[in-house]
């Protein structure tokens, strides 16, 4: 890694593989820090044989001496994130002296999970697929200016004032939605009082951290959690996660200017993945929907959702290069598609009404509903692509289909991965 802070983001509708990803390039870098989202996220990694399941703490953890942080765009669940630090500290990780916490980042409690699991019961058939883990209730008290900080913690009278006012607000609003549900307002007081001198002693501000290493000529990756196509603001509204996942969100979620970030690494799958409610336009049809699923192991990190599998759409990953201001792609889980006889990419959509094929990603989720993709078929390869370690290594169709995704995203790949494994990861020529 040649950039001084590069941003790794989604480029899809999430769970593309960032994860490892980052945990390859933590070997380069100094510092890791997450800018956005909370414990919805999870990126698995594998470390030879052992499996890391991460949800709020940076992937670089795994690599010894590199800082972790946890930005002011992340809405941090301390207890969760205790259990994960907990874990990683017994099986030999030395989690807690490396991991650094905002001092703005927004607390997410017990009652914030009440209150998504609640408010997506009372959707009914108009469901968003949230997790339930209270990210959009966490989120929506900081835009409403009666979140709780992890600053706030710093005096105990204050920190149980908020507490107590965050929980009985929480009760209103459980009763006025009809829910049975309710917060134990005194035991949730006692819980965060007992965690809150290990929380603090983690606090930090994570853009002075950064700043100073970035003076210091060290190196920064900036990493985000879920996918551009679920970004607030440019993704398939309302189901979306209620943070901004792109590129933009990154030094805003850290505390730096964006003029600090000289890369931005959009990661995709060879394919493509969501899970949860919304439009896929690409999504395959059974059976090769369940073939793609059990190659892949698509199944969420955080929630053992199977995951919905469609063709690598070329609308989405173009519309993510714009918003994002992609310099490069790191491609995954190539060999999932090794035993295809042929593979389709899809360039545009037509929709009714349109005399002509759409090539950009529409906002409009009725125009997205009825899309019909228009595809590109190429031949498969139908050998394995696990023993690649160099670009000439990779089958020539291998190899033509990427050259094809570059041409149609307008975006050079710079990784692609053939595994599960750190060596598994093919640089290209840069």
């Amino acid at each position: 890694m040649t950039n001084r802070c590069m941003v790794i983001v989604g480029s899809q509708w999430g769970d593309e593989g960032k994860g490892k990803i980052v945990d390859v390039l933590a070997e380069e870098v100094d510092i890791v820090a997450r800018y956005q989202g909370g414990a919805n996220a999870g990126h698995t990694v594998h470390v030879g044989t052992e499996e890391f399941i991460l949800h709020q703490i940076p992937s670089g953890i795994l690599h010894s001496g590199r800082r972790c942080l946890l930005g002011n765009g992340v809405v941090v669940d301390p207890f969760q994130l205790f259990e994960e630090m907990s874990e990683l500290i017994a099986r030999g990780i030395d989690a807690e002296p490396r991991v650094g916490v905002s001092s703005r980042a927004h607390l997410l409690l017990p009652y914030h999970k009440l209150l998504d699991r609640a408010a997506e019961l009372g959707r009914g058939e108009k469901k968003i697929g949230t997790t339930g883990r209270g990210i959009g209730p966490a989120y929506e008290d900081k835009v409403a200016r009666q979140g709780i900080r992890v600053g706030d913690l710093r005096s105990e009278t204050r920190a149980q004032a908020l507490l107590r006012a965050g929980a009985e607000r929480a009760n209103l609003r459980l009763a006025s939605i009809g829910s049975e549900l309710r917060v134990d307002v005194d035991g949730l007081i006692g819980e965060v009082m007992d965690i809150r001198p290990r929380l603090l002693g983690l606090m930090v501000d994570t853009g002075q951290v950064i700043d100073e290493a970035l003076v210091a000529g060290q190196r920064v990756l900036l990493e985000g959690a879920q996918g551009a196509l679920l970004d607030v603001d440019h993704g398939t509204y309302p189901y979306v996660t209620s943070s901004n996942t792109t590129a933009g969100g990154a030094a805003l979620g850290v505390g730096v200017g964006p003029t600090r970030v000289d890369a931005v690494v959009g990661v995709v799958k060879a394919y493509t993945t969501r899970v949860g409610e919304g439009p896929l336009p690409t999504e395959l049809a059974s059976p090769l929907q369940e073939q793609v699923r059990e190659l892949g192991g698509e199944y969420g990190a955080t929630t053992g959702r199977p995951r919905r599998c469609g063709w690598f759409d070329a609308v989405v990953v173009r519309f993510a290069r714009r918003v994002n201001g992609l310099t490069g792609l790191a491609v995954t889980k190539l060999d999932v598609l090794d035993t295809l006889p042929e593979i389709r990419i899809a360039t545009g959509y037509q929709v009714s009404g349109e005399a002509e094929e759409i090539t950009n990603f529409p906002a409009d989720l009725e125009q997205l509903a009825e899309a019909v993709p228009v595809y590109e078929t190429m031949p498969g390869w139908q050998t394995s692509t696990q023993d690649a370690r160099r670009w000439e290594d990779l089958p020539e169709a291998a190899r033509a289909y990427l050259r094809r995704i570059e041409e149609l995203t307008g975006t050079p790949i710079w990784y692609v991965s053939v595994g599960t494994r750190r060596d598994q990861i093919i640089p290209v020529g840069r």
